[in-house]
């Protein structure tokens, strides 16, 4: 069994507003002292999947990710095959 990660994020040019209410949050917290620029906040989907992560089925993936998991008019996705 393999797993792979389809990792979901706004695209750049979008705004974030729970990155932004996450980084205002941080000092409040008392998580100051550290330099951070930008939060962006994401989706992870991990996908378990039964033999093995051939082209054929990492081709299926990107379109389950296209198609379902990302709204790609607002969204990116990376998708990777974790070492087992």
């Amino acid at each position: 069994m393999a797993r792979v990660v389809v990792d979901v994020m706004l695209k750049p040019e979008i705004l974030d507003p729970q990155g932004q209410a996450v980084q205002r949050a941080l000092p409040r917290l008392g998580f100051d002292g550290i330099a951070i620029a930008e939060v962006r906040q994401g989706k992870r989907f991990e996908l378990e999947v039964d033999g093995p992560v051939d082209d054929a089925a990492l081709t299926r993936i990107q379109e389950l990710a296209d198609t379902f998991l990302a709204n790609t008019v607002i969204e990116d996705f990376t998708v990777k095959v974790e070492p087992s």
